[in-house]
């Protein structure tokens, strides 16, 4: 198994540890781990789910799809204008992409055989996490905010995580993971400090890749709160460009909540992370529709503002109503989306990016959280 090592200090860390942070800065782990090139001719007849780019993966593909795979990944391409594609990655076994991280976590954790694990989430990397550590008999723990989606959290019970409910916001909950994630042989199954999870979601584009044709479109447009797909989608531009498997790379459009935009804001004043509360930057308490990307102090700000800009990419922000029109207007045409996932086709509508070869996620299935109301 290789090692965890941080990015912003060069300290290193055995995988076997579980260890969740850099115990320096404290800040994420990146993966010692360099993935070979994915012959798409090679690709006929594979499994016929994310582990078809076994090569490209820091984990057995043969264990995993053994052990703890429920078919994730694979979600198909849809037209909705004549340039621009969604990718309807709302229909995975627990309604949203973050499957395709949470199936590699949960097949860490089978392997390293903690005391149990531990989540916390807004929502839906809790129901994929509590999901996949049910499919490998893990003792799972989710914690979430108090004003999560009530159908959130029927489902992660359902899957038979323990829940803990913390009174306060996203961030409040994420601390009182952490305080429990230090116990001894505990495993954090963090989406976002554990970069495993990053090596999952880059199936995403690996995935537009291959229904491509062995191309990817001139932007691919993502959703960001922690980052997590957009990290994802870098992590395989870079492995696809370095490979000679493709020919540029694609600019990728960030994509946030206008009521809870720091990255956004940071990027529009060239500042290299997020800037800090009173710092000259707005306060970003408010409420969104889009609960999924509601985090005012992502943990990989820096590695996320690196991404966009090193593609030639942007962020672009969306109002409320804007979201609550998307979700409709999709619904419209068939596609009940949850009020995050629709986000990037609120940006298309709002920025003009009909006219680009774009693909955009529908991350989050509608049925999550019900249709958005106005105020």
């Amino acid at each position: 198994m290789t090692e965890f090592h941080c990015p912003m200090c060069g300290v290193r860390s055995p995988v076997e540890s579980l260890s969740w942070h850099c115990p320096e800065c404290h800040g994420p782990w990146d993966l010692d781990f360099a993935a070979s090139a994915v012959a798409r001719n090679s690709l006929s007849g594979r499994v016929n789910s994310l582990w078809r780019y076994e090569e490209a993966l820091p984990l057995s593909a043969a264990e995993a799809r053994a052990s703890v795979s429920l078919g994730e990944g694979r979600t198909p391409l849809v037209p909705l204008t004549g340039t621009v594609t969604a990718k309807l990655d709302f229909l995975m076994p627990t309604l949203s992409f973050k499957d395709r991280g949470a199936v590699m976590l949960a097949e860490l954790a089978r392997q390293l055989k903690p005391r149990r694990v531990i989540a916390d989430s807004s929502g839906n990397a809790g129901t994929s996490i509590a999901a996949y550590c049910a499919r490998a008999g893990l003792d799972c723990t989710v914690y979430v905010p108090a004003g999560t989606s009530p159908k959130k959290v029927e489902q992660i019970g359902a899957h038979g995580a323990h829940l803990e409910i913390v009174s306060g916001d996203r961030e409040a909950t994420a601390r009182a993971a952490r305080a429990a994630a230090d116990e001894d042989g505990v495993f954090y199954a963090s989406h976002v400090f554990n970069p495993y999870f990053l090596h999952g979601t880059k199936t995403y584009v690996y995935e537009i890749w291959e229904d491509l044709g062995g191309r990817l479109p001139e932007t691919i447009v993502v959703p960001v709160g922690n980052g997590t797909l957009l990290l994802g989608a870098a992590l395989a531009i870079d492995e696809l460009y370095g490979h000679g498997l493709i020919d540029a790379r694609p600019a990728l459009i960030a994509v946030q909540a206008a009521a809870v935009a720091p990255l956004a804001f940071a990027f529009r004043a060239g500042a290299d992370d997020v800037l800090a509360d009173g710092a000259g930057r707005p306060d970003f308490p408010a409420r969104t529709l889009a609960e999924g990307i509601a985090i005012p102090h992502p943990p990989r700000a820096r590695q996320i503002l690196t991404a966009v800009r090193a593609t030639g990419g942007t962020f672009l922000t969306v109002t409320e109503e804007q979201i609550r029109a998307a979700q409709r207007d999709l619904a419209a045409r068939g596609l009940y989306v949850e009020s995050t996932g629709v986000a990037c086709w609120a940006a298309v509508g709002a920025h003009g990016l009909d006219g680009r070869g774009t693909v955009l996620p529908l991350c989050g299935a509608g049925l999550k959280s019900g249709l958005a109301s106005a105020p």
